[in-house]
């Protein structure tokens, strides 16, 4: 009878494994019709990134100002992607386009680096 109920209790850890396999998390949410991270700290976008190309054109001080929002290591669900660094890390791109928060923000909610130069944009879709 215990050797069953251990069997049970491995098929549900397995289920449940793979269950969480197949829902990756994205760390990215809507918040206040913007999206935010995991800390709710403001996610935007660069018009100088080329959508879909695969490439973040943010790098040396620009990505020290702009750091990348960090994907995980599953592939993300549609309209997320992810896009491969200079450096090799990951980042996460929505709608084809890499995301990156702002060194000016220091609370969440705040949006210092909206219209940054006019090529940097708060993603609000």
């Amino acid at each position: 009878m215990k050797s069953v109920s251990l069997g049970s209790a491995i098929l549900l850890g397995l289920f449940s494994l793979s269950a969480l396999a197949a829902d990756p998390v994205v760390p990215v949410k809507k918040s206040d019709g913007m999206l935010v991270d995991a800390k709710g700290m403001t996610v935007y976008t660069f018009d100088k990134d080329t959508p879909n190309s695969g490439k973040s054109a943010c790098s040396g001080t620009c990505a020290q100002n702009w750091p990348a929002v960090q994907a995980g290591a599953a592939a993300p669900a549609e309209p997320y992607s992810v896009v491969t660094r200079e450096d090799g890390t990951r980042q996460l791109a929505y709608k084809g386009k890499p995301l990156y928060t702002f060194v000016k923000d220091k609370k969440p909610g705040d949006k210092a680096g909206d219209k940054a130069m006019n090529v940097w944009h708060v993603v609000t879709d």
